[in-house]
């Protein structure tokens, strides 16, 4: 499995690397490698007494689950071409309307 380590560097000598979404588990060091050997193995340790588990949690919601969309809704939240697809989008809507109106 991959996690991602988020490294911050507080001091000139000073390297603290955090295992992200796991809470507790972050390393100190004097270098950027040597925080995140010891973050690695904080985390073999930790996984080597328990293990992810996936659970369901149902809450009361206003009947939305039941919209096959609603999965893909903010899909493209952090997409920086979404401007650029939805303009491409209307551009070839215009030439097919065109091309109707021709005909």
């Amino acid at each position: 499995m991959q996690y991602q380590v988020f490294v911050q560097n507080p001091s000139e000598q000073h390297f603290v690397a955090s295992i992200v979404n796991l809470p507790g588990v972050a390393a100190e060091g004097q270098t950027k490698e040597e925080a995140i050997a010891k973050a690695k193995a904080m985390l073999e340790e930790q996984l080597a007494i328990g293990e992810f588990v996936t659970i369901e949690v149902r809450t009361q919601t206003s009947g939305l689950e039941d919209d096959p969309w609603i999965k893909h809704m903010g899909l493209f939240t952090d997409d920086p071409t979404f401007d650029d697809f939805l303009a491409e989008v209307a551009a070839y809507r215009r030439q097919a309307d065109e091309q109707e109106v021709e005909a």
